[in-house]
């Protein structure tokens, strides 16, 4: 078996020693060079940008809402990847050409944790879906530029949400894209507010107010927010105390009346 662990100057290790190197292992002359000519090379694709945060509480909970419930409602299928707030990098040697949605969901390219998405690495290549939460300052191009520019990539769905309604009248509206052009979905009025089904994920997401809601298909119910299922715990919590203090009262009455 070969030693892959064999130093450098052995002469079985020589067949793998690196263009930079003597058979010492040491650098030669054209070490420098080669450095700089892989530095230059290297291509890096940043994680960040440095633009601030969504511009208030209002944009960043729809955010975190919609992330969170679209992968619940995924959560049994590991295939796909639900991520928000992460640079797509859309052509490999570029890292000017991204994107970063809100949310996206790439049907096929399964959920892991990821530094960026760069869309020739994943088999789902590009997202599926992508919803923008429109803010004082986005919101122009999210309704003009992203909008034509994720239709030209070939994003199946393209959504928007206005957590106050000051842009979008409906609070929100779906679009899938037909022959390269973007046309709305039908939405339905109903108790529960305004509601759309995206056909590419399968699901209905609804606005109540002005809040987005989404419909967990398992229950037909709302998934809840992070403060609804906190306090569904508290209650749950509660009810088990009431029904263990009931339980007791009842076995000591029941031993009270064994003492008799």
């Amino acid at each position: 078996m070969m030693d892959v662990f064999q130093p450098l100057g052995s002469a079985r290790a020589s067949c793998y020693r690196p263009a930079d190197r003597d058979t010492e292992g040491r650098p030669t002359a054209q070490a420098p060079q080669m450095a700089e000519t892989a530095a230059r090379t290297r291509i890096v694709y940043p994680e960040t940008d440095g633009q601030p945060l969504p511009d208030s509480s209002y944009q960043w909970d729809a955010c975190a809402y919609a992330v969170e419930a679209v992968r619940w409602c995924f959560r049994d299928r590991p295939e796909v990847c639900v991520h928000g707030d992460l640079f797509v990098y859309v052509e490999e040697g570029n890292p000017d050409n991204r994107i970063a949605p809100d949310l996206f969901v790439a049907l096929r390219s399964g959920f892991r944790h990821r530094d960026s998405y760069r869309v020739w690495e994943e088999a789902g290549g590009m997202p599926d879906f992508v919803l923008e939460v429109l803010s004082p300052s986005t919101w122009r191009a999210d309704v003009g530029a992203k909008r034509e520019r994720y239709a030209a990539l070939g994003v199946g769905e393209y959504w928007v949400h206005d957590p106050r309604g000051r842009f979008l009248r409906t609070g929100l509206a779906g679009h899938r894209l037909v022959d390269g052009v973007y046309e709305p979905l039908p939405s339905v009025e109903s108790s529960r507010g305004l509601s759309i089904r995206s056909p590419v994920l399968g699901l209905e997401l609804c606005v109540e107010g002005f809040d987005l809601r989404l419909v967990d298909p398992a229950t037909s119910e709302y998934v809840p927010t992070h403060q609804e299922f906190g306090e569904a715990m508290e209650n749950a919590r509660a009810r088990i105390a009431e029904r263990d203090r009931r339980i007791a009262e009842l076995e000591e009455a029941l031993r009270e009346r064994r003492r008799d």
